[in-house]
């Protein structure tokens, strides 16, 4: 298997940006202060065997991939999970394999469980966040807690199910997707549900935490005038390939604004 990183996205994704090829970061590359560093993955149709050959995943990584049924969803997995392996040696300056994951604590009142946010074990400053949905893998990078979340567009969403899904959001989200024209809806929820998920990752709860509970506002284009975010936390939209919305979460203590630094990622 070989891997390598590509020239840093601007303004877009399209498919040239998933190449070409450059040298993966190296431990002086690790971002600080508000910078997010985010990597974009194509998952490549047969990578996954390749993945497991090469032994980079852990044994719990292994024993979940051995759960999925579906060939194509367990190879999204181990490879999604391989690239992010390969992405945190790159910046811990370690083997793939060598990187040790650990789970922190649950950021839920009242629960010091370990199934929290994902991490890097013995206490490294590098946070990281992983999402995956369709063919692609989405992963942010910081030095504060961050999360990222991508999804993909189901164009067999009907109304009726996108009107319920809405109503599991925030009653002033809800009202400025309402406000919206129809025809720009379903734009609307999907890219304030990124946000929501990011948020949640970001704060260590996942779904759990409350889609209600939080308001993290529509994508930047398209939120009302005023709109507020989460006090201490900076929310970004990132671009992503046609198809799909992306966003990153990260806490700032509200100094500064998260910013994005796209590369894509490419396994082979």
């Amino acid at each position: 298997m070989s891997y390598a990183g590509s020239e840093p996205a601007v303004g877009g994704v399209a498919e040239e940006a998933w190449g070409p090829a450059r040298a993966l970061p190296g431990p002086a590359d690790r971002p600080s202060g508000a910078e997010v560093a985010v990597w974009l993955l194509r998952i490549p149709p047969a990578a996954a065997a390749a993945a497991e050959r090469a032994g980079m995943l852990d044994a719990r990584e292994r024993e979940r991939a051995a759960r999925f049924r579906d060939d194509t969803l367990r190879e999204r997995y181990v490879t999604s999970h391989v690239g992010l392996r390969v992405l945190l040696g790159a910046y811990l300056g370690l083997a793939p394999a060598e990187v040790e994951l650990v789970r922190e604590r649950c950021g839920m009142p009242n629960c010091d469980k370990p199934h929290g946010r994902p991490a890097v074990a013995g206490g490294e400053r590098l946070r990281f966040s992983l999402s995956h949905a369709g063919d692609a893998a989405l992963y942010a990078f910081a030095d504060a807690p961050v999360g990222a979340d991508i999804e993909a567009h189901n164009e067999r969403r009907d109304g009726t199910v996108l009107s319920g899904l809405a109503r599991q959001l925030h009653p002033d989200e809800q009202a400025a997707i309402e406000a919206l024209p129809e025809s720009r809806r379903a734009e609307a929820f999907l890219g304030c549900w990124v946000r929501k998920e990011a948020y949640l990752k970001g704060i260590g709860t996942g779904l759990p935490g409350g889609l209600r509970t939080h308001h993290v506002g529509l994508a930047d284009h398209l939120a009302p005038p005023g709109s507020t975010t989460p006090p201490g936390w900076s929310l970004a939209d990132v671009p992503a390939p046609p198809g799909y919305a992306a966003a990153v979460a990260l806490r700032t203590d509200g100094a500064s604004a998260a910013r994005p630094v796209l590369s894509a990622l490419r396994l082979s």
